[in-house]
């Protein structure tokens, strides 16, 4: 038994693990959460499973902070709720680096708080502070996009299966969030991938992350 501890406290960490953490960025009808299910369980994001289990999939856009449906969270609170928020950011943030050889996929974040206050509720937010601790760690933007004209026929698709119907009815905000989240990309300290959602193919779409992770050193993070 003594031999056994001594070599397993020898031995050495083993390489390769894949532990990629990506934010998913963009207004909606872009396919966000779609991609990031598919991503969560592409062989080359997460590595081949031959039993489904889950990795950490979390979401900014959850209604954490009231107790009705489609209430106010992480992205869309009000004034009063400010400190709560950024406690939430500080929280995750402390959570990522305590568990840095892991992989985490988030369906909406900081860009998308930073984008929703500044243009509905005149307010500004610098999250500098939040990309200083998430660049060493590995985190990288995917922000998906569509093609303006696209956003009639999406919209369509997603009314048939939409409990909140009314949050479509006015595409010209979609377009608005879309040019405004660009610009925030633009200026991010993390690496970003622009994804051109429109033909909706998501299977094509989660490989061409897989390749641009490949190509960029995204999918694990030197010790």
């Amino acid at each position: 038994m003594l031999s056994l501890k001594r070599a397993a406290a020898s031995a050495k960490p083993l390489s390769g693990k894949l532990c990629p953490k990506i934010i998913l960025e963009g207004t909606r009808l872009t396919f966000k959460t779609d991609l990031g299910f598919l991503l969560n369980e592409h062989p080359r994001i997460v590595g081949p499973r031959k039993y489904r289990y889950h990795s950490p999939y979390i979401s900014g856009e959850w209604c954490s902070f009231t107790n009705f449906p489609w209430g106010r969270g992480l992205i869309n609170f009000e004034p009063q709720e400010e400190a709560q928020a950024m406690e939430t950011y500080a929280t995750w943030a402390r959570l990522f680096e305590l568990q840095r050889y892991y992989s985490w996929i988030i369906d909406r974040f900081h860009l998308s708080t930073t984008m929703h206050q500044h243009l509905y509720c005149n307010r500004d937010y610098d999250f500098r502070w939040l990309e200083e601790r998430l660049l060493p760690l590995g985190y990288r933007i995917v922000l998906c996009t569509r093609q303006p004209s696209s956003f009639e026929a999406a919209r369509e698709e997603r009314l048939k299966v939409s409990g909140n119907p009314s949050q479509y009815d006015d595409l010209s905000k979609f377009t608005r969030e879309q040019d405004y989240l660009h610009h925030l990309a633009d200026k991010s300290l993390l690496r970003v991938l622009k994804l051109d959602v429109t033909s909706g193919d998501l299977p094509a779409l989660a490989n061409q992350v897989a390749n641009w992770l490949e190509q960029t050193d995204g999918l694990y993070l030197k010790s």
